[in-house]
This record gives C-alpha cells, sequence and structure tokens, in this order.
C-alpha cells in the first residue's frame, strides 16, 4: 500500500510540475509579445493621442501584469509555498482590480467602435487625449468597485488574529463564510449582464450602418464590425471567467483532485487565452500598428533601415 501511495503521489507530483512548466512557458511568451507591443506604442506619437490605441495599451499593461501576479499566485498554490495573510490581501486585491480591468477597457473599446462609427461627427469630442484620461480614470474606478466590496465584508468578518497566520495565497482566502461568496456572485454577475448588454447595444447599432453604408464607408464599418465581434469573442472569455470561482468553489466541495484540474483547464482557457487576443486585434490586424512593429527590430531597441 506504502508503495503504491508512493507512486500515486509521484505521478501526481509529476503530473503538477508537467502543467506548471507549461503555464510559464505560455506565460512567457504572452508577456514577450505584450511587451514589444508596449514598446510599439510608445515608439510612435499618433498612438498615445488616439482613444482606441490608448485603450488597446491599457489592456496590455493590464494583461502582463494580471499574468505575472496570477503565475505567481499559481506557483505558491502548485508547490504549496505559504506567506503572511496580510501579503496574500494585497496581492490578491491588485490582482481582483485588474482581473475587472480587462473586460471593462474591453468594453469601452467596443463603446469607442460605436461612437466611430455611428456618431463619426462626434467622435473627435468624445475621444479627445482629455476624455481619455478620464475614461482611463472611469475603467478603473468601476472597476475598483468588486475589490472594494471584497476587501470590505472580509475585514468586517476577519479577526485581528487571522492577519498575522501563514496561508497558501489564493483569492479564496477571502471567503470565510458563505454569505461573501454569494455576495460576490452578485456583483459579478451584475457586472456580466452590464457588459452583456453593452456589447449587444453597440453590435445592433453598428450592423444597422454596416448594411445602410456603401462604397470605402461601408469597407471600414465592416472592418470595425469585425473588430467589435472580435472584441466580444475575447470579451465573452473574460466574463466566463468572472463564473470560474463559483465553479470551482461548487467542484472543491466535490473534490480536490477534480478541483486542481478544473482550475488548471479555467487558467488556461479563460485567463491565458482572452489575454493572448489583445495583440491579434490591434496589434496584428490594424495597419498602423503592423508597420510599426516592422519599422523596428525584434526587441525594439534600433531602428531598421527600410
Amino acid at each position: 500500500m506504502a508503495d503504491n501511495s508512493s507512486l500515486v503521489g509521484g505521478q501526481s507530483l509529476r503530473r503538477i510540475n508537467e502543467r506548471v512548466i507549461i503555464v510559464q512557458i505560455l506565460v512567457m511568451i504572452f508577456l514577450c509579445i505584450n511587451l514589444l507591443l508596449i514598446m510599439t506604442f510608445f515608439k510612435k506619437e499618433c498612438f498615445y493621442k488616439t482613444t482606441r490605441y490608448v485603450l488597446f495599451a491599457v489592456t496590455l499593461l493590464s494583461d502582463s501584469f494580471l499574468l505575472f501576479m496570477s503565475n505567481i499566485m499559481l506557483i505558491f498554490s502548485y508547490f504549496k509555498l505559504t506567506m503572511p495573510v496580510w501579503l496574500c490581501i494585497i496581492i490578491s486585491a491588485v490582482v481582483i482590480l485588474y482581473f475587472t480591468v480587462t473586460p471593462v477597457t474591453l468594453t469601452a473599446m467596443t463603446l469607442e467602435r460605436y461612437v466611430a462609427i455611428c456618431m463619426p461627427l462626434r467622435h473627435g469630442e468624445l475621444c479627445s487625449q482629455s476624455s481619455t484620461v478620464y475614461c482611463i480614470l472611469i475603467i478603473h474606478g468601476f472597476s475598483s468597485i468588486p475589490f472594494i466590496v471584497v476587501i470590505a465584508i472580509f475585514f468586517a468578518s476577519a479577526s485581528l488574529s487571522f492577519y498575522t497566520q501563514y496561508r497558501v495565497c489564493s483569492i479564496e482566502i477571502f471567503i470565510l463564510y458563505r454569505w461573501q461568496d454569494d455576495i460576490r456572485a452578485g456583483v459579478y454577475q451584475f457586472y456580466f449582464v452590464l457588459m452583456c448588454i453593452t456589447l449587444v447595444f453597440c453590435y445592433v447599432k453598428i450592423m444597422k450602418v454596416a448594411k445602410s453604408a456603401s462604397g470605402e464607408q461601408r469597407k471600414s464599418t465592416w472592418k470595425g464590425l469585425r473588430t467589435v465581434i472580435l472584441h466580444a469573442f475575447q470579451l465573452l472569455l473574460c466574463l466566463i471567467q468572472l463564473w470560474c470561482p463559483f465553479i470551482e468553489t461548487a467542484v472543491l466541495r466535490i473534490s480536490l483532485k477534480l478541483y486542481i484540474d478544473v482550475r488548471y483547464i479555467n487558467y488556461l482557457t479563460f485567463s491565458l487565452a482572452p489575454r493572448c487576443l489583445s495583440p491579434l486585434i490591434y496589434g496584428l490586424r490594424d495597419e498602423t500598428f503592423v508597420h510599426a512593429l516592422k519599422s523596428y527590430d525584434f526587441f525594439g531597441l534600433s531602428k531598421r533601415n527600410l
């Protein structure tokens, strides 16, 4: 029996190590691509004076930071490394914030496409540089509501001695009682519904304009519509990610092994995958951005002679 247990434990540890290695490779690839695109963004003045490119950069920075921090938490979780609860609270609070920033920014980018296509005469006014700064502040303010709610109910429930304990850091550390999980579920469901309504509204309005457009306007409008569709798919993955904690909590009550498998699949599908779509939508499909990418070498350190 001891030999069999050792064999099973060894296979489990080997499988976990393989998973960790796969995640590290994917995270490094995505971080390198994002870094290259961020460097390209700062190379041209027209990028950081245009709302859609600024929001694209916000998404890249948010995704990169979230990938880096969540990857650290994943490593600590897999290898059962503990840290003080107060430190875990700080790390988790930032992760919760940027966990929400990406889908909210994608919603703002969809609204920007709606204004550009359906309200072209007001696009310059509504999407000016000053408006973009306010938009970024609104995005972070709106995204901070879930983390404020989660932190507030946690502080109201946890004892002072809890903060000095050493625990494996995860978002679930904030859930001390079942009603806290219900409140968190309600907040994220509200965000899910609100962003879905915004997405459908923009899609329907842009579709109407696309059907009535002609010539160059028609070509530009359909390109904008395809961008919105890609945003919709990316946003859908991000919104499904909002439901993952509730699925994982339910699975944890059934089996710890199943919980680990489900959490790993959710991380790859709904955390890593949406983050690789941002470079595709604005990094590789946008002619201006592609041209800027080709103007610099792979590491963006020196300009090529074209």
